[in-house]
């Protein structure tokens, strides 16, 4: 006896909640623009420093968090790490002009899951959010990495 397959689909397109944390408005609302063209993606948050970040990850739960590096009061990656110790599911997203050397050595110790360089978010933010949201990593490639 065949029995029909029983599987829900609730939309074809998933339901992702963002948090951004930036310290410039018109940054967070770039994002914001460039994000929520895709169908069911959404802003649930934003936060202006890294401790208002923390914060709002506790209080709102996003799916992922596109966080900044350098902002007032805390910084990105203290803000990163302190998020990943408390809620180690989320993804966390760096997001800086620019991204040395120096910053790829903290991506495994802190729960860092992508990185994009502002002048790349156009091309490679949407792509960043999907990959980490699959469970993959996304680190732009530097050039000549020395170890």
């Amino acid at each position: 006896m065949h029995m029909a397959s029983s599987t829900v689909y609730s939309s074809p397109h998933p339901r992702v909640r963002v948090l951004i944390a930036d310290d410039h408005e018109v940054m967070r609302l770039g994002i914001r623009n460039l994000l929520e063209v895709r169908p069911g993606w959404s802003i649930c948050a934003e936060a202006n420093n890294g401790q208002e970040a923390v914060e709002k990850t506790l209080q709102f739960h996003p799916d992922v968090i596109i966080m900044d590096i350098t902002m007032p009061v805390m910084n990105g990656l203290e803000a990163a790490s302190q998020i990943t110790k408390k809620q180690p599911q989320i993804p966390v997203i760096l997001f800086s002009l620019h991204l040395s050397d120096d910053l790829f050595r903290h991506f495994k110790t802190d729960g860092i899951r992508g990185a994009v360089a502002k002048g790349d978010a156009a091309r490679d933010l949407v792509l960043a959010v999907e990959t980490v949201l699959a469970g993959g990593t996304f680190f732009p490639t530097l050039k000549a990495v020395s170890s």
